[in-house]
Formats: structure tokens, C-alpha cells, sequence
């Protein structure tokens, strides 16, 4: 049987490798790592033209991971953007929100980490807390705390016990979109990974899973993208 393809979206940030100093579609590493270590191949996903191009995009893949990175854009919950939030990465939204709205719409196993779960909270009607002290180990560093998972969701059925996990966030989720349900919390209360009841299968998670062993989640993802 065919390994699933995981598409994961990517940053388009300027880059210098030997003589070239170009713009270039950037992902860590850590992802398609996951991928792999989960049982599936992994395909990059630089920001393309709009929705029609998510659409056609999304079906040609059998799960689809929004990655991590900048803040999300606080017009795209209502918000005025507060002086800690960062510089807005418009492009990005707006392919990124058109690939969440086309795995939703055709029942792809979709993952959101960190930055994912947060577009996922805003296109399904949630907003942010732009700043949040605590969640990461400093500039540059990745920190760890534990997150406890809430009995009988999705996340809970990978993940049973609390566990310690790799985190790098200063935003998270305010207002929970109402379709949404949180499945784990930091102790402080922060909501660190939401879902989608339902026949689909969608998990947004706060922390970052390719920078970990725990491979559990994104076998998750892998295996309902089998099933399709």
C-alpha cells in the first residue's frame, strides 16, 4: 500500500546558501522529519494563488499540516495589533487559510501546529491573545512544559497521559471557535491543543511536535490520512 503524502505549507522568507542570496520556500527540517518517522511522505507547500489553487492542491494529498511561524495578522480576527505582535505575513494567511478551508471542505485530515492551530481557531470565527509570557525557553530557544489532555477527545485517544512537550509561542488562543473543542491544556490554563468533532479528522496543537520524539500525533494524522 502507497505511504500517505502529507503536503506541509512553508514560509517564503529570504535566504542565503553559497553564492545565492534569493528568496526561497523555507520549512525546518524537524517537519518532513516527522513526517517520515510517522509513516508518510512529506510534500512542501510554498504559498500559491488563492483558493482555487488550495482547492486543487488539497486534492491531491491524503493529510495536510499547517506549520508553524509568524503571528497572525490581528485584522483577520478583528483585532488592532498590539505593539508586541510581529510584522504581519499577509501572503502566508491568506494561503494558508484558503488550504484550512479546503481540507475542511473536503474532509482532509488537516494538523495545525502552533501558528496552524492558531489560523485554524481564526478561520472558524476565534481570535488570539497577541502576547503571553512563559512559553518559550528565551529568543531563539525552545522551551518545554507539560500539557494535560481532556478526557474523551481526539487528542486524548493519541495522547492519555500529560506530557511534556517543545514549545515556541508568545500568541494562543482567546476566544475558542465555537465548532471547536479544546483536548489539552498548559497548567496555566492556556488552551494548547482544539479540535473538530466530527467524521473529519482536525487537531491543532500549541507546542511543536517536530522538534520532539513523540511521534503519536502525527502517527494520528498519518493513519486517518491512510483511511482516505
Amino acid at each position: 500500500m502507497p505511504k500517505p503524502l502529507i503536503g506541509i505549507s512553508t514560509y517564503l522568507e529570504p535566504a542565503r546558501w553559497g553564492v545565492w542570496d534569493l528568496p526561497a520556500a523555507l520549512l525546518p527540517a524537524g517537519y518532513p522529519r516527522l513526517v517520515r518517522a510517522s509513516g508518510a511522505l512529506a510534500a512542501m507547500l510554498p504559498p500559491d494563488e488563492g483558493p482555487t489553487a488550495a482547492a486543487e492542491v488539497v486534492a491531491r494529498l491524503d493529510g495536510l499540516i499547517i506549520a508553524g511561524g509568524a503571528d497572525v495578522e490581528p485584522v483577520r480576527y478583528g483585532a488592532e495589533p498590539s505593539p508586541r505582535t510581529g510584522p504581519p505575513a499577509r501572503e502566508r494567511d491568506a494561503w494558508e487559510l484558503a488550504l484550512i478551508d479546503a481540507a475542511l471542505a473536503s474532509g482532509t485530515p488537516l494538523l495545525g501546529i502552533c501558528r496552524g492551530l492558531q489560523l485554524l481557531n481564526v478561520a472558524l470565527g476565534g481570535t488570539l491573545v497577541q502576547h503571553l509570557d512563559g512559553h518559550t525557553g528565551g529568543r531563539g530557544v525552545f522551551g518545554e512544559h507539560t500539557v494535560k489532555p481532556v478526557p474523551g477527545t481526539l487528542y486524548a485517544s493519541l495522547v492519555p497521559e500529560a506530557a511534556e512537550v517543545p514549545t515556541y509561542h508568545h500568541q494562543c488562543v482567546d476566544r475558542l471557535a465555537s465548532p471547536l473543542i479544546a483536548s489539552a491544556h498548559a497548567e496555566d490554563g492556556t488552551v494548547e491543543a482544539a479540535e473538530l468533532p466530527g467524521a473529519a479528522w482536525v487537531l491543532g496543537v500549541q507546542w511543536h511536535p517536530e522538534m520532539g520524539r513523540d511521534t503519536r500525533v502525527t502517527e494520528g494524522l498519518v493513519r486517518a490520512a491512510a483511511r482516505r
